[in-house]
């Protein structure tokens, strides 16, 4: 099973070249925020868990995250590997999906992680901010509050990938094409 952490900040392409990445390497996309809303729009136990947090305007816990990741790995035994998108966000997280993943005989292949400048972070933002309806991209000081955040949380977990040598530097400024051609590279390398 071959199993890939897309990484990146905020406008960095990660939902741009997920949705490539899959349909090439017929992946499971593992999008925390889709598991959430699948769970409580199902109304499975752990889907009623994150909503009773949710609506306290709490933040979901790992342990509530992580059981829904293993519900999914559960229900897709055929796929040949996950893709996962926005998790893990923090070395806890990182830790909690290894020991996972350990229990299910599998790890992590590789993280590849998306480099842009933030300055292109910022114009990709404000563009998708035109036509997305989000708030939070059309306002220049909150884009780069995400950003700041991004790297003070979030970066930390390519630091605990990149002591088992898992992370790689991907550049991500380019055509989507040029971008997606050196993702490919990476996961040919390690596939063969």
């Amino acid at each position: 099973m071959f199993n890939l952490i897309l990484f990146g900040p905020p406008g960095s392409g990660k939902g741009t070249q997920s949705e490539k990445l899959i349909v090439k390497y017929h992946l499971k996309h593992l999008s925390t925020g889709d598991l959430l809303r699948y769970e409580i729009h199902n109304q499975t136990p752990l889907g009623l868990e994150a909503k009773n947090f949710m609506d306290k305007g709490q933040l979901v816990p790992d342990e509530v995250v992580i059981g829904m990741i293993s519900s999914a790995l559960e229900a897709h035994p055929e796929v040949k590997g996950f893709l996962f998108d926005g998790f893990p966000r923090t070395s806890a997280q990182a830790e909690a999906l290894d020991k996972l993943l350990e229990l299910k005989k599998t790890s992590i292949a590789v993280m590849l992680a998306l480099e842009v400048s933030e300055e292109e972070l910022v114009k990709r933002l404000l563009k998708r901010g035109e036509t997305s309806g989000r708030s939070d991209d059309n306002n220049d000081t909150v884009i780069r509050a995400r950003i700041v955040e991004y790297h003070k949380k979030t970066a930390p977990v390519a630091d605990h990938y990149k002591k088992s040598d898992k992370v790689i530097m991907v550049k991500g400024e380019g055509s989507v094409d040029e971008i997606f051609a050196s993702l490919c590279k990476e996961i040919d390398q390690r596939l063969s």
